[in-house]
């Protein structure tokens, strides 16, 4: 039995059970929308997605998904 691959599960569970631990930077989401995928990326606290709609106004439904979906996991803009 591998005592140090348990430990690091058991270490990892601790983790997944404080999720103000973690905070997304970036990352890149494909979201299977009604009529098309879309990419939702995210940058340094700035949301972007592939569909006219965001294209237009800087903001979406797959964008305003997201936001929902990973709450307070993002990291927040800086103030100046």
């Amino acid at each position: 039995m591998d005592y140090g691959m348990i430990g690091k599960i058991e270490k990892a569970k601790r983790y997944a059970a404080e999720p103000h631990r973690f905070h997304f930077e970036s990352f890149t989401v494909r979201v299977d929308g009604e009529n098309n995928q879309h990419r939702v990326a995210f940058q340094s606290g700035t949301w972007s997605c592939d569909c006219d709609f965001f294209q237009s106004r800087g903001v979406c439904s797959h964008t305003m998904a997201m936001e929902e979906l990973l709450k307070d996991m993002l990291q927040q803009p800086q103030s100046s």
